[in-house]
């Protein structure tokens, strides 16, 4: 299912933004304890208020792709796997920054960081990954190749036909 041209140009604008100050808040943060430390310090501090500021619009990004492309995609049967993946791979983001700013355990919160770092670094790859995989069998539906095969499901009313040629049915 394709976004909403609005939703899927502010995702792109917040995760892209999201992976530069992350990279940029990863390189100052290495040259903090170098001869120019105060101008790496000054640069670490300000993208990381950016990119905190980025995560709370993606998070409300987040929350707006569930209904709007999440669940109906899942329910139409499409790109499952890198889906799970997304949503899988977004809960860690999530879960790792709340770990970052709650954890009280200094040992905790270097493990928590390198998660995040490690995934937030690897996010753009499966980002790419789950749009070209979703546009190829997007391209596969329309030549006409059914990827899935109609599914009849009789209710207590009415016998309902669910299949990727009948969008209305779902």
């Amino acid at each position: 299912m394709r976004l909403d041209p609005g939703i899927r140009v502010w995702s792109y604008a917040a995760f892209a933004t999201l992976f530069a100050t992350g990279a940029i808040w990863l390189v100052a943060d290495q040259f903090k304890a170098s001869e120019n430390g105060e101008a790496w310090q000054a640069i670490a501090a300000t993208t990381l208020m950016l990119h905190g500021t980025t995560a709370m619009i993606a998070l409300v990004l987040l929350g707006a792709l569930i209904p709007l492309h999440v669940r109906r995609s899942w329910r139409a049967g499409r790109n499952r796997i890198t889906g799970a993946v997304m949503v899988g791979t977004n809960a860690v983001l999530v879960g790792t920054a709340c770990g970052l700013y709650y954890a009280g355990s200094d040992l905790l919160r270097l493990f928590v960081a390198d998660v995040h770092i490690a995934v937030g670094l690897a996010l753009p790859a499966l980002i790419v990954t789950h749009i070209v995989l979703g546009r190829r069998a997007a391209t596969r539906d329309l030549t006409g190749q059914a990827r899935y095969r109609p599914v009849e499901m009789t209710g207590p009313l009415r016998p309902v036909m669910l299949s990727s040629e009948d969008p209305g049915s779902r």
